[in-house]
């Protein structure tokens, strides 16, 4: 069954690409999914009935989240040296992650979850 996005721009429309359904989210947990264009793998967290998605990889080891890490609210720390990241927004909250997370706009329709496959990253003020 295929399931369309509808965007009030049709020129972003094309940039929302399916990953995966919250219904296969692991409750209390982080899932994952492969980006669309297969480049990098993802962590997806649900907090407070909001999806999150950023890259799977801690920036400064290189650690699974999605298998290693552990969410706390909005916080997932790193399994290898206890960094934690912001799963909103990518950023790096405590040493010795210092470079933030690439981080996924999230759209979900019904069941479906999509992101924009561009990365943002947390830009600090």
């Amino acid at each position: 069954m295929n399931s369309k996005v509808i965007a009030t721009d049709s020129a972003q429309a094309d940039e929302w690409k399916f990953i995966a359904k919250v219904s296969e989210l692991p409750k209390g947990d982080i899932g994952t999914a492969k980006h669309p264009g297969g480049r990098l793998d993802l962590a997806i967290y649900q907090v407070d009935g909001e999806i999150y998605v950023t890259s799977d990889r801690c920036t400064h080891g290189a650690a699974s989240l999605s298998d290693e890490g552990e969410l706390d609210g909005y916080q997932v720390e790193c399994a290898w040296h206890n960094g934690r990241f912001d799963v909103r927004t990518g950023q790096a909250l405590t040493m010795p992650c210092r470079a933030p997370l690439p981080y996924f706009d999230v759209k979900v329709v019904g069941d479906d979850i999509y992101i924009n496959p561009r990365p943002k990253r947390f830009k600090q003020l």
